[in-house]
């Protein structure tokens, strides 16, 4: 197998997953894997877990050490380097070394993107007021961990009630607080039927969170330390901390700019083999648009699990050893 010079954008769940993936099968690969925050291969999905105490030590998210990556797996680390475009006609990218400040440019054979995604805040007036939170990484947790602990919140609002949101809303409640989940549709777990979803409505109401159903958020209102929520039907609730979890958005900003095709909602569009519309770059993860088994139709999925299987896919075609993403 000949020697091939690979770059990893991202380093959690696709990034990291594909890196020790490629050097299982390849142990000459020159594999270098960006990720522009401190951390790499942490459990996103225990992040709620961590803040409702389930989850007693902050060293149990992270999955797998950089230490460990570095030596056992001989992968090239770059935390806290940000890639910050990609000239695909000489196949180079433009990185920033943040801790130094210096930009350089690293030449590739072969590029993954594996940049994620991230938690969608729309124009509400008041969306940046303090005690309001979104949880995606490592130093969100810390955020609302420090935020608990110093100002000792006795209620709070999840907005959304999705997978995050409800797991948000059971893990405050867990840590002591009156939780309540305002969602905007009539039932909360979109992608399941309403029976289903009622079946979780009834055990989430049994075990002491309120949820507001079919109603959305007008505004937030900074008002004597605690933050008043002004709903869409006309109901104002004022709480002492808010969690957002209202969906997440791809980080395509990357593939935008190097004219890499992209579906309506900003997913990359790859192939069977995912590869971009440039055959040299291949994308895994939140970022990417997926063919959904059973109903044959387009969509994007953004969990830890599938992004950990497509960069186990993505990393044996890469090694010219061929199988499908399904």
């Amino acid at each position: 197998m000949s020697k091939k010079k690979i770059l990893i954008v991202g380093g959690v769940a696709g990034g990291a997953s594909a890196a020790t993936r490629l050097r299982r099968l390849d142990e000459d690969a020159h594999i270098i894997m960006f990720e522009r925050g401190k951390y790499i291969s942490y459990a996103n999905c225990g992040l709620p877990y961590y803040i409702g105490d389930v989850i007693k030590e902050r060293s149990s998210l992270t999955v797998v050490s950089t230490d460990k990556i570095v030596n056992e797996f001989n992968i090239d680390v770059r935390v806290e380097n940000e890639v910050l475009s990609i000239d695909k006609e000489n196949k180079t990218v433009k990185v920033l070394n943040k801790t130094e400040n210096k930009e350089y440019e690293e030449s590739y054979d072969t590029l993954v993107l594996a940049t994620g995604s991230s938690p969608i805040k729309p124009p509400i007036e008041g969306i940046n007021s303090e005690g309001i939170f979104t949880l995606w990484t490592i130093p969100d947790t810390d955020k609302i961990k420090a935020y608990i602990n110093e100002k000792k919140p006795k209620s709070a609002a999840v907005i959304g009630g999705g997978f995050i949101g409800l797991e948000m809303a059971e893990n405050l409640h867990m840590a002591g607080l009156d939780v309540t989940d305002i969602e905007m549709l009539n039932q909360v777990m979109a992608p399941v039927d309403y029976e289903m979803a009622q079946i979780v409505q009834e055990n989430i109401a049994m075990n002491g969170v309120t949820l507001k159903l079919g109603d959305g958020v007008k505004k937030f209102e900074p008002v004597d330390n605690k933050i008043k929520i002004h709903l869409n039907s006309g109901d104002s609730l004022e709480f002492d901390m808010v969690l957002l979890s209202i969906g997440v958005r791809p980080n395509n900003e990357l593939a935008k700019a190097a004219g890499l095709e992209l579906n309506e909602r900003g997913g990359v569009k790859v192939n069977e083999y995912l590869q971009t519309s440039n055959a040299d770059i291949y994308a895994v993860g939140d970022v990417i648009e997926i063919d959904e088994f059973i109903s044959k139709t387009k969509g994007m999925v953004p969990l830890a699990g599938p992004a950990n299987k497509q960069a186990r896919i993505c990393a044996n075609n890469i090694a010219s050893e061929n199988g499908q993403a399904e």
